[in-house]
Formats: structure tokens, sequence, C-alpha cells
């Protein structure tokens, strides 16, 4: 099967390169897609530096549903892989644990567990949020205008609620080593703060707060 990792990025100049280092000429993966969701820094410019990702640039910033719904349309591999762009300490090897377990057939998905992932998944042995994910890509057959009407961060739940409705196996994959960067590390207290604010608005525009706690519990009971 053919596979496409896709990165969305958005003003990630200092951290991109390391997550490329990583991704590039893997084994498993025979095509990056890098979309620069309209950085007004140097992200382009750095990913302009590896010829080996395809990179597609935005005019302007849509938000992360948008950058991933148009890394799917450029690509008709059967399996997908999704990284972030700002990962700290990601290798290969972390990549190969990922992919495994949909290439191999045992899971329709497979879901990252981060070193750095807030306290309570690391103890329920999920996070239901990550953005480090490998999947069929028939999962997102027929979405395309569901996709379009998501907020800007809606993604990740949409993805699960998919799944939960294929009632397809689930792959919980432990990165340790793996850290991604809070958004008061990377943009100061305050704007990280309010960015956080902003991805749970969208969160819960996309689900409803008690349809996220059921995602948990559902989508843990459709580990392998």
């Amino acid at each position: 099967m053919r596979l496409t990792c896709v990165i969305p990025a958005y003003n990630e100049e200092a951290r991109i390169g390391a997550v490329l280092q990583a991704v590039l000429g893997h084994p498993l993966i025979d095509e990056v897609v890098v979309v620069d969701d309209g950085s007004g820094d140097g992200t382009s410019a750095v990913v302009g530096g590896y010829p080996q990702a395809r990179l597609i640039t935005l005019a302007q910033n849509g938000g992360k549903t948008a950058a991933l719904a148009r890394g799917f349309a450029e690509t008709r591999s059967e399996v997908i892989l999704l990284i972030d762009a700002d990962l700290v300490g990601l290798s290969p090897a972390h990549l190969t644990a990922l992919i495994t377990p949909v290439l191999q057939g045992r899971a329709a998905m497979s879901i990252s567990l981060r070193d750095n992932a807030p306290g309570l998944w690391r103890w329920i042995g999920l996070d239901y949020i990550s953005g480090e994910r490998a999947l069929r890509r028939d999962l997102l057959a027929g979405q395309e205008k569901a996709l379009q009407r998501l907020p800007k961060f809606g993604f990740e739940v949409f993805l699960n609620a998919l799944i939960l409705k294929a009632h397809a196996p689930l792959a919980v994959v432990r990165l340790p080593g793996v850290k991604s960067p809070l958004k008061s590390a990377k943009y100061g207290f305050w704007t990280g703060i309010w960015g956080d604010i902003l991805m749970l608005r969208d969160l819960m525009r996309a689900v409803p707060p008690l349809g996220l706690i059921g995602q948990v519990v559902q989508m843990r009971r459709l580990r392998v």
C-alpha cells in the first residue's frame, strides 16, 4: 500500500526542519506533503530546502483542518500519516511504530501517546486529540464537504467520530522521547493561553462536551 505523510504547518520555521529530517527517506513513506497554512515566518523557506518534500503554500491562514483537507486532496495513497510540524524528539523508529499497525492491517488507525501528553491522558492510555496518526484513507471517503464545515481545530475529534462510527480497531502507540511544545512556550504565555481557549472552543463546536467524553470511553474500547 502506498503511504503519504501530510504535515500541516503554521509558523514552524524553528521546528519543522527536525521533523522533516525524521520523515524524509523513511522506508515506509512514499511521499511527504507539507501544507504551509499561510505562515508569516520562514516556514516555506525551510521546507524548500528539502526538495524531497512537496510544498503547498496557502495564501492565508485557514486553520489546521483546512490545511489537512488540502493535503488529503493532493494524494490518493491508501494510507495517510499525519505528523504535526512542531514535534521535538521525533525519530524514524517512532514513525515505524505509528505506521506498522495500519500497514499490517491490525488497526484502521493508530494514534500517538507522547511523553508530554496531559497526565490524565497518559494515565488512561489515550490522547484523543493527538495530531500524530496513521489511518486508512477509506475512513475519509466522502467526507470532503464535512471537512469544509469543520472549525479550524475540529479535525481530530471529527476523525474520532468516523472511526467510532465504523467501529474499527484503534492502536495507541507510545512515542517515548517525543514532545509537542506548549502554545505558551511557542507564542508567549497569554497568547498561548488564548490559543488553547480557541482550540477548546473549536473542539466543542465540532463535538459537544458530553460527546467528547463519550469519544474517550468508546475509543478505549476499540484499542487493540
